[in-house]
């Protein structure tokens, strides 16, 4: 441990001010400086957590939440890329062409990342693990990171073939040197956090902790997986009512639990995708007792392997939060922590094949989750990753910072929040005010809100809408009120989120004027956006 308290707030964080958002008093700007750690999961279901409801042991996060505030609406893009641009920059991924991706086209030049916006205030910035923001490839020279370690495939956690180290190549892992993706991405992170202590002690820090667990590939140590074995054989219907009757209890849901949608077909499986799986799998999530009894061991499996996964990064958070500890940090650091998308469905081969002789979970298996145990990960939501309904979209949200939260006793926030709130919250707890020039040209106003006001008080914190759009599915919230398709040739559906998260009664049919008022809203915002997104030396030219 320090000789000396390391970077400590004083007791009294000090009033707040208006600096172009919800800041905290200038006057203690330099002192009150505090550090920041965003752990970021992927494809980790609503109800995936302990503190959210599940079985899966994870103590290091539940701790954490017992002194955190617990969001229980809070939102992200519905896929990795999309959400992943947005906490770097602030902005809708359609502001900065990162949805739809536009292949070797880099952010509109007006756009800063976090670690941009955070340097002249004095902070050092790390990163370790996904990055998936293609428009700004290289994490130290695009977007500003003192030292970054990316993995850059999705395919191998145990021997990757493509990462890097402040953007450059390390060589391929053997599959015999004991990696894993979960334990080697947090090993980066103690070793920049434990050269901040030694060489820049007197300064904050930002750390960007973005684990690739639970995605897919099902990857998990086989001891971790043997703790899991034979626990999911009573099935999803099972795992997924008493997952509800938790959150309940915790009061993080109001709502029915949502009916199981058997016809809706997991995506991205192509027709030799059964094949090369030499599985039974299945494309649906079916009834449990329409399974054979080899279907509902092999399905059984894969839960317990998706559990090893958040298991084990549950472990591996557990040392960042010593780190942080020994450092003497713990007091001055907000902590967020998030998932990227709702749990997948998708069911899909590719990296290496599968081997259905291999070990499941082993280095030569590729598995997935599918649409059956996807439905139960996010309880107690419609549908997955990929579409905006409430379970492709919603995210557990732990932030910790006791002394400045109110949140002693582990308190829930039903704030309605967003990952565009995410770059706003960090700007104004670091007392950074985000000029708009940058680049010789103007960036938009961000379209998220500080989160800080509702640190201290429940819903303080108001919005006129959130838009979502991923690939052909769509949607708005306007208070407590949604708009949603996953076809932009249907019709909207409209349901009422006070009484109905679970999206089971369509109000379409019976309030035409406000399907019409929020469709309109929708289309500006899109239109809008798509202009942001235009290169702005074009727009100098065109004398827009």
């Amino acid at each position: 441990m320090l000789d000396k308290p390391f970077h400590i707030l004083p007791p009294l964080f000090g009033a707040i001010a208006t600096l172009g958002f919800t800041g905290f008093a200038s006057t203690n700007a330099e002192a009150a400086k505090p550090n920041i750690v965003l752990i970021v999961a992927d494809d980790l279901g609503y109800s995936d957590l302990g503190c959210y409801g599940s079985e899966i042991a994870t103590p290091n996060l539940d701790s954490l939440a017992s002194n955190s505030l617990r969001f229980s609406q809070f939102y992200n893009t519905a896929r990795c890329w999309p959400t992943r641009a947005a906490l770097m920059t602030g902005y809708y991924p359609q502001q900065v062409r990162m949805d739809p991706q536009q292949r070797g086209r880099k952010l509109p030049n007006w756009t800063r990342t976090l670690p941009q916006y955070l340097k002249p205030a004095g902070y050092r910035s790390y990163h370790s693990g996904k990055w998936h923001v293609s428009a700004a490839p290289r994490q130290v020279q695009d977007a500003g990171f003192d030292h970054s370690y990316a993995l850059e495939e999705q395919n191998r956690f145990f021997d990757p073939k493509n990462h890097t180290e402040d953007d450059k190549h390390l060589p391929p892992v053997k599959r015999e040197d004991g990696y894993y993706a979960t334990t080697a991405i947090t090993d980066y992170a103690l070793k920049y956090l434990k050269e901040h202590a030694t060489q820049h002690s007197i300064d904050p820090f930002f750390l960007y902790l973005a684990y690739i667990s639970p995605h897919f590939p099902l990857h998990a140590p086989a001891a971790d997986i043997e703790r899991y074995k034979n626990k999911y054989l009573e099935g999803w219907e099972v795992i997924r009512q008493r997952r509800y009757e938790k959150l309940q209890s915790i009061g993080l849901v109001h709502c029915p639990l949502s009916k199981p949608e058997p016809d809706i077909k997991a995506p991205s499986g192509g027709p030799d995708t059964l094949r090369k799986l030499g599985a039974p799998e299945s494309f649906y999530a079916v009834p449990w007792d329409s399974l054979t009894p080899p279907q509902k061991e092999f399905q059984a499996m894969k839960m317990a392997i998706h559990a090893a996964m958040i298991d084990r990064m549950d472990q591996e958070i557990g040392r960042v939060l010593a780190q942080l500890k020994s450092m003497n940090a713990m007091e001055n650091t907000l902590i967020f922590f998030l998932s990227d998308n709702g749990a997948s469905a998708e069911i899909l081969v590719r990296g290496d094949g599968n081997d259905p002789a291999a070990p499941m979970g082993s280095a030569d298996s590729y598995l997935c989750l599918g649409p059956g145990w996807a439905t139960a990960c996010n309880t107690p939501f419609r549908r997955h990753k990929i579409w905006v309904h409430e379970g492709g979209i919603s995210t557990p949200l732990l932030v910790h910072w006791p002394a400045h939260t109110g949140a002693g006793g582990g308190n829930l926030s039903n704030t309605v929040g967003h990952v565009i709130d995410i770059v706003p919250t960090i700007l104004d707890v670091a007392g950074v005010k985000a000029e708009p020039q940058w680049n010789d040209a103007t960036a938009p106003p961000f379209p998220g809100k500080s989160l800080v006001p509702a640190f201290t008080k429940d819903d303080a914190v108001t919005r006129t809408s959130l838009y979502f759009n991923h690939e052909r599915n769509s949607g708005l919230r306007m208070t407590n009120w949604k708009i949603v398709r996953d076809d932009p040739a249907k019709p909207w559906e409209l349901y009422d989120l006070s009484k109905d998260r679970n999206e089971s009664i369509n109000l379409a049919d019976k309030d035409p004027e406000r399907v019409r008022d929020m469709d309109n809203e929708w289309k500006r915002l899109d239109e809008q956006f798509k202009k942001n997104a235009e290169d702005a030396a074009q727009e100098k030219v065109q004398g827009k």
